[in-house]
């Protein structure tokens, strides 16, 4: 990626968004780290503590006006925008009956709409130059649907495909996408995650040990700065990936998926979740001879 200019500076400029805290801030300070200018957002800055080296500015994805708002003064105060880091997002945990409408709508504005609506935003001032990195965010939950996170899975099983066809679209333009999938961190997801609406009776049995047995994935996850790590390593790339893999679990289940008996695969990922604990339906244990897949 060639060096641009920060005011004569020849710094490239980041803006990185959902920088107040987990995978955003260690991503921001890690650009910042590496000589680059970097702007974090957050829907509340001032209150941000900020990590050494980065500014801060006011963004609300789901809101148009702040989005553009949050690009021009970026720009204004920087001359140009080179690495957009598409990390603004957060989880719904709940069985997706229980889940209004309205929460699925909101959920798909801030994981997907809103990370559409900052990549239009800064993709003139890439295309002008015929340079720029769009990286986005994904999540184990683009690779395998999580139980008990249905629409946070489809949003990031949406950002897969948006990201994949965005490529095609500006390769030749000179800016390159990239999607950083890890598999669990330890971040404020867990603790941040909004419920669904009011549970429901009959998923008692299979909500606790589940919702258990995410919060403590998230908990024992890897240190955000690895993930970090890698969307540092996909802006500097001379040629980047589309996808970078982090942590083990993101690496084997993409592939226990393709290459496994799906019956194989669903039972392991019930055991994982300890959704076997709230019973097996009748006639689950019969399987039709070539039907695993």
């Amino acid at each position: 990626m060639e060096a641009s200019h920060d005011g004569g500076s020849g710094r490239q400029v980041v803006l990185v968004t959902g920088a107040s805290s987990g995978i955003g801030r260690a991503t921001a300070a890690r650009f910042a780290r590496n000589g680059f200018r970097v702007f974090g957002t957050s829907r509340t800055p001032d209150r941000v503590d900020p990590a050494t080296g980065v500014e801060f500015v006011r963004l609300d994805v789901t809101d148009a006006g702040s989005v553009a708002e949050c690009v021009s003064d970026v720009t204004d105060r920087a001359g140009q925008i080179d690495v957009l880091v598409n990390n603004a997002g957060y989880a719904l945990i709940g069985e997706s009956e229980a889940t209004s409408l309205e929460q699925a709508r909101a959920q798909f504005e801030t994981n997907l709409f809103g990370l559409m609506a900052m990549t239009n935003a800064v993709l003139p001032g890439m295309r002008r130059r015929r340079s720029g990195r769009i990286i986005n965010i994904g999540s184990l939950a683009g690779l395998m649907g999580i139980p008990l996170m249905p629409l946070y899975s489809a949003s990031k099983f949406a950002l897969e495909g948006y990201s994949e066809a965005l490529r095609y679209e500006l390769w030749h333009l000179g800016i390159f996408v990239s999607l950083i999938e890890p598999g669990w961190v330890a971040s404020p997801l867990g603790a941040s995650s909004d419920p669904a609406g009011a549970p429901l009776d009959d998923y008692d049995e299979a909500r606790a040990p589940a919702v258990d047995a995410i919060r403590a994935a998230i908990a024992g996850g890897m240190p955000t700065e690895r993930v970090a790590e890698a969307v540092v390593r996909a802006a500097a790339d001379r040629s980047p990936r589309l996808r970078y893999r982090v942590g083990s679990q993101a690496t084997w289940a993409p592939r226990a998926r393709a290459m496994r008996p799906r019956r194989v695969f669903e039972a392991a990922v019930r055991r994982m979740f300890k959704l076997d604990s709230a019973g097996v339906p009748a006639g689950a244990t019969h399987h039709r001879k070539g039907a695993d897949r």
